[in-house]
């Protein structure tokens, strides 16, 4: 997911492979400085502790996603091809880089991170909720809690990328775009 040129990167890296397969709480320094390759003294350095390192791994993905969202909409006029533009890039980005997404998907982080948000809170899902809002407005969604509606919108792809990495669904998430989005659109559109 990160270069890993240098020692932060590397650290993120063996950290987001751990916590994907073992969780946060079994996953120890140590256990993360050895796949990283690195001393226990870097790590402590670089980040402090093991919440550190999540709390950094949770703000790059984070920023990332915010980035994967920004270019789904970019250049689409409608909510309808802004929120397609999304899921399309969301589903490469699964295939792509699926430890990242589980971590950001499925980690419980207010477990470790307790003052953190929840990540529904967190500005990739505002983005989202932003799309469906603009599509109140021009009548393309039907009016009802933007909550609700972008749930209702982007609940089933999301969750059918959760299938996908925890090996249910065999098919890469692209050729499934043309079956689910139809369906998650007649979910709000007016």
């Amino acid at each position: 997911m990160f270069s890993s040129d240098n020692t932060r990167d590397r650290v993120l890296n063996a950290a987001l492979e751990l916590f994907a397969e073992r969780g946060y709480f079994t996953t120890s320094v140590h256990d993360i400085a050895r796949l990283a390759g690195i001393s226990i003294g870097s790590i402590y350095h670089h980040f402090g502790d093991k919440e550190g390192i999540a709390q950094s791994l949770v703000s790059l993905l984070t920023t990332h996603m915010e980035g994967l969202i920004r270019s789904g909409a970019a250049g689409h006029g409608s909510a309808h091809d802004r929120a397609h533009g999304v899921v399309a890039r969301l589903f490469q980005f699964a295939e792509q880089e699926p430890r990242a997404m589980d971590f950001m998907l499925t980690a419980r982080h207010r477990e470790f991170l307790p003052s953190a948000p929840p990540v529904c809170a967190s500005r990739p899902f505002q983005m989202m909720r932003e799309i469906v809002a603009e599509g109140m407005e021009t009548g393309e969604i039907e009016r009802m809690d933007v909550m609700i509606a972008a749930s209702c919108l982007f609940g089933g792809p999301l969750r059918l990328i959760a299938t996908r990495i925890d090996g249910l669904l065999d098919r890469p998430l692209p050729e499934t775009l043309d079956e689910v989005w139809p369906l998650a659109w007649r979910s709000v559109a007016r």
